[in-house]
């Protein structure tokens, strides 16, 4: 059976995501303790483990106090253990991961942080995706280069369209600012914006399909030419929208 999702709002634009099945709960990525275990209480859910995709204080920050209160265990990559709190659990791309009963790939995303991972969960067809993919756009490059960036993107690209990609934050008003920008033809880009702006839709999470029809960093070959890069590659091209979004 796919797990049940649940999407929390934390501290000024985080998401943070519960999931939940018949063998527990498991929460990715651990903003604010408050918004989580008052979800967990009003639930009635235990928690059993936190997943945690990068460093960054604003989705590791809450992990000491929601394991005193739940005992939860948590899990990370390997190679980002240094900089995340203690691990029970290290985890590597490429290996395997089962969580509450279901294999989870977990992939290299590296670039808004190296080290970065997202996890997929096919069976319930989710991937979480934190500050790589995101909604209608991409994280920072804080650490990574653009061609590492895109790497990631490529990989996560390629899963199944009706993915629903959980990204890391509310970004929708300056993603969408800037697709606009970039993209002021598209009519699903339009359609989506508007569907959020009356709340007929949430800005995340998304479908895949969704993304590859209204984030610019998914759309490459249909603003090429349009930036003036028509005998760019797709990392050159890329490299170019995200520096034009960093100065937006």
């Amino acid at each position: 059976m796919p797990l049940d999702l649940v999407t929390l709002r934390c501290l000024k634009d985080n998401y943070a995501y519960l999931l939940h099945g018949e063998a527990g709960t498991v929460l990715i990525d651990a903003p604010e303790a408050m918004p989580i275990l008052t979800e967990l209480n009003a639930r009635g859910w235990g928690l059993d483990a936190i997943l945690l995709t990068h460093h960054h204080d604003d989705h590791i920050q809450a992990v000491p106090e929601i394991v005193a209160a739940t005992g939860a265990r948590v899990i990370g990559a390997d190679t980002d253990a240094h900089r995340l709190p203690p691990l029970d659990l290290r985890v590597r791309p490429h290996e395997p991961l089962e969580v509450l009963g279901e294999a989870v790939e977990v992939i290299d995303v590296s670039g808004h942080t190296v080290g970065h991972v997202a996890f997929h969960f096919p069976d319930s067809r989710m991937a979480f995706t934190a500050d790589s993919l995101m909604a209608m756009g991409c994280g920072r490059l804080f650490e990574g280069d653009p061609a590492m960036m895109w790497d990631s993107l490529t990989r996560l690209n390629a899963l199944p369209g009706g993915t629903l990609i959980c990204s890391g934050h509310d970004y929708c008003s300056g993603n969408g600012a800037f697709a606009l920008s970039v993209d002021p033809d598209n009519a699903a880009l339009h359609d989506r914006l508007a569907a959020i702006q009356e709340a007929r839709e949430p800005c995340a999470p998304a479908t895949l399909e969704q993304e590859r029809a209204t984030n610019p960093f998914l759309r490459i070959p249909e603003l090429r030419d349009g930036l003036g890069l028509a005998g760019a590659s797709d990392a050159e091209v890329f490299a170019r929208l995200r520096r034009m979004k960093d100065e937006f």
